[in-house]
């Protein structure tokens, strides 16, 4: 599994997950997640603050992280679907001299996990399962209490009460059977630690793979394939997938992890299995070592392609307007303006909502965010240690919304 740099930063306030461009990555219009609400002020949403726009405050603050080598990667800030900032930096492989561009497609980690919560809601849209059904009904090999107690809903709100089984993080798999196989019989070690319904303290692992089990259960494809046919191809996602470790190695269009080690240097992960990270959160991970992303997290995706990602979101491309509105309502509060969903993290900052979901691994940095009163998508995707995702993110909603990141305004 992904470390999920959600857990890190979604529970906080901050996510509480060259060149410009001038063309638009996605077509104009009207959609419910990506070019505001029906309350919302015209005049605000027809706004490009000063700091979002080339040469602003975020520009400048991005190229100065770049400029110091503590960021490799692309931004992208898009409003009703077209670009306004698009920047990329650094190399996406140094060892060919490959550099990061706006098509780079960038591994997600825990960015990607929305896209579970996605699938299942999908499928209770066409009325093939039920968010109050039992694990069992779907799943076998669990231990009895999970397979009669544990929904479909408490897995996707994060409140199941599961425990998190140990993982060997330093297993380097060597194919998709295998991935399949090993997190299949890892999730079916999970036993009850808490009370259903109740709000997890903590992230807990299991609950990602059961959920794509029960996606491959009821739909009957692997995980992979439903959401790259049902998620990815749907929303034009053409630059996005779930690829294995041999094609990440040989594709020029995808960014190589760099992992910083114990001494300071930093490596190709994906040219050094045997090496892990030696920061405690992650410690001895690598993410090269899935031969293709556990089912339920990760995948890969580009800058451009997660901005029609959450137009699609918006527009009913991906789900009926009122199941994303069920994807994206707020179920359990975490501080003040600040609430879990199925999928990402919703936040109220200076007066509108943000959804947003936050990855991290060794050499990984993502983030994807929505403002649906506004219209504004803010994407970030990073492929080197050395910079805080918290802290660009909490650059990115400044830029925005104008509300500085610790001024601690819910509302």
């Amino acid at each position: 599994m992904d470390a999920d740099s959600g857990r890190g930063i979604g529970r906080r306030r901050l996510i509480k997950g060259a060149g410009l461009a001038t063309a638009g990555v996605v077509g104009a219009g009207t959609s419910l997640l990506t070019a505001g609400t029906g309350n919302a002020d015209p005049a605000r949403t027809d706004r490009i603050p000063p700091d979002t726009r080339p040469g602003g405050a975020y520009d400048r603050y991005v190229a100065g992280l770049a400029a110091a080598g503590t960021f490799s990667g692309v931004v992208l800030l898009a409003h009703r679907g077209r670009t306004v900032l698009s920047r990329s930096y650094g190399m996406a492989d140094r060892e060919r001299g490959i550099r990061n561009h706006e098509s780079t497609a960038f591994t997600l980690s825990s960015a990607g996990k929305p896209f579970h919560a996605i699938a299942i809601l999908q499928l209770a849209q066409q009325g093939r399962l039920w968010l109050n059904d039992p694990v069992g009904r779907h799943l076998t090999g669990f231990a009895p209490d999970v397979a009669e107690r544990v929904t479909i809903h408490h897995l996707l709100s994060g409140a199941s009460g599961l425990n998190s089984p140990d993982e060997d993080v330093r297993r380097v798999f060597t194919s998709r059977e295998e991935v399949r196989d090993y997190y299949g019989r890892w999730a079916r070690q999970a036993t009850l630690a808490g009370t259903p319904g109740i709000p997890d303290t903590d992230h807990v692992g299991p609950i990602v793979p059961i959920l794509a089990m029960i996606v491959e259960a009821v739909s009957g494809r692997t995980y992979w394939e439903y959401v790259e046919e049902n998620i990815f191809r749907r929303a034009g996602m053409t630059g996005s997938g779930f690829y294995t470790r041999p094609r990440w190695l040989a594709d020029p269009r995808i960014a190589h992890p760099y992992m910083t080690l114990a001494d300071g240097s930093q490596v190709d992960a994906l040219r050094n299995l045997d090496k892990g990270s030696p920061y405690p959160y992650v410690l001895d991970r690598n993410p090269g070592r899935a031969f293709i992303d556990a089912p339920g997290d990760g995948g890969f995706a580009t800058a451009a392609d997660l901005v029609r990602f959450a137009r699609a979101l918006g527009d009913g491309t991906l789900l009926d307007r009122h199941w994303a509105q069920v994807f994206t309502a707020a179920k359990f509060p975490h501080s003040p303006g600040s609430f879990s969903t199925y999928g990402p993290s919703a936040q109220i900052i200076g007066g509108q909502w943000m959804f947003e979901r936050a990855g991290g691994n060794p050499g990984v940095g993502a983030n994807w965010s929505i403002y649906p009163d506004t219209g504004w998508v803010g994407v970030i995707l990073g492929n080197s240690d050395g910079v805080s995702l918290v802290d660009v993110i909490g650059q990115e909603i400044q830029a925005v919304t104008g509300v500085a990141p610790d001024d601690g305004s819910g509302g």
